[in-house]
């Protein structure tokens, strides 16, 4: 499947071959299947493995492989988030959300900071707190813009901060 054939060209990507996040749910999904498992294929992060996984809706095994892999590298950024993007995807939505403000505090003034604060936005927003979503997203993307991150990024978390005030102006 390709995005073009599908109409989701204009989905912001998720930063995996193959994956792309979708503008309604603001959830990654897997949009070409083989792109995303040649690249899973040639790669050696076990942070891929875990999100392909939870994006197949596999999370008792990506529980799983994470609790494995975090043995390994206690203090992996990504393995990190992915613990609570497992507690997002089980609907531990308070679990998931207190992980991502401790990292935050952890990485309050690093260029992670951005990454941390889209996610927490995403457990926000999924959880039914989209005030609280709208404000992560925004953080998010002040904090790529002011850095000028990659367009890909902006783009993520501009399309996350309007799909957020949009439903929080239709719900008003």
């Amino acid at each position: 499947m390709t995005a073009m054939d599908n109409g989701i060209s204009d989905w912001p990507t998720a930063g995996f071959p193959g994956v792309k996040v979708n503008p309604d749910t603001l959830l990654p999904q897997i949009v070409n299947e083989d792109v995303c498992q040649d690249a899973l294929a040639a790669s050696s992060d076990d942070a891929d493995r875990v999100m392909v996984l939870l994006l197949e809706g596999q999370v008792s095994e990506a529980a799983e492989l994470l609790a494995e892999a975090r043995i390994k590298d206690p203090e992996s950024f990504r393995l990190r988030i992915f613990e609570a993007e497992i507690h997002r995807a089980t609907h531990r939505f308070d679990r998931a959300v207190q992980l991502f403000r401790q990292l935050l505090n952890e990485v309050s003034g690093t260029p992670r900071e951005a990454v941390v604060h889209q996610y927490l936005g995403r457990a926000q927003y999924v959880s039914g707190h989209v005030s609280a979503a709208a404000e992560s997203f925004a953080r998010a993307l002040d904090l790529r813009v002011a850095t000028a991150a990659d367009a890909a990024l902006i783009y993520s978390s501009a399309v996350a901060l309007q799909r957020a005030r949009d439903v929080l102006e239709l719900a008003s």
